[in-house]
């Protein structure tokens, strides 16, 4: 039987990226009719999934899957963090004036901070949440690489252009969508969501 879950999201590129990615196990992803606003200012990404999964769920009353994800770059300090989405305001490293998109602007912002830094390591995490009223389940994943030094590639979004996977010689915007499912911390954390729950 097919299994229905709301995405608490409005976000068009990881919708795809999520639907993509729940295809194969025969569950329908609802897209949201509007945005909810929900507060993000825990520090922790699973903290951040459980309250978007819940606000979801609340007003549609489907079970609902959120995620939170981030970039950490340890020679920063650990961010962007659970700031990755809206780095380029933040007051760390100075604020950065948004010129062209958000992403741009973001990625503008983590290559000016490393110029004079020798350690570029950097990993990917991602909390994901499947939340069904009376509580919820969650998931992991990582996936560990460096920073470049100019972005490459037009596939993904957010920073992908500027992550080399640990073992690649592309970014992670010039990866093949399925190339990137397989390693990507999103995809880690569904695949490992689904396994907690018995969807596989």
């Amino acid at each position: 039987m097919k299994k229905v879950v709301m995405l608490a999201t409005t976000n068009k590129g990881k919708f795809k990226e999520i639907s993509r990615m729940l295809s194969p196990y025969n569950i329908e992803i609802l897209i949201p009719d509007r945005n909810l606003e929900v507060q993000e200012g825990s520090c922790s990404f699973l903290e951040n999934a459980y309250e978007k999964a819940k606000a979801y769920y609340k007003v549609y009353n489907v079970p609902t899957l959120a995620d939170d994800s981030g970039l950490v770059i340890p020679s920063l300090d650990n961010f962007p963090g659970v700031f990755s989405n809206r780095f380029y305001d933040h007051p760390f490293g100075g604020i950065e004036k948004l010129k062209g998109s958000q992403d741009e602007t973001n990625i503008k912002k983590v290559l000016r901070l490393l110029q004079n830094k020798e350690d570029r390591r950097a990993y990917f995490i991602c909390y994901v949440v499947l939340y069904t009223g009376s509580g919820g389940y969650f998931a992991e994943g990582k996936v560990e690489g460096a920073i470049l030094d100019a972005p490459r590639g037009t596939n993904g979004f957010g920073y992908d252009p500027i992550f080399l996977p640990n073992g690649y010689n592309r970014s992670m915007a010039e990866l093949t969508p399925q190339e990137k499912d397989k390693i990507s911390h999103r995809g880690k954390a569904i695949v490992r969501l689904l396994e907690v729950i018995g969807w596989t």
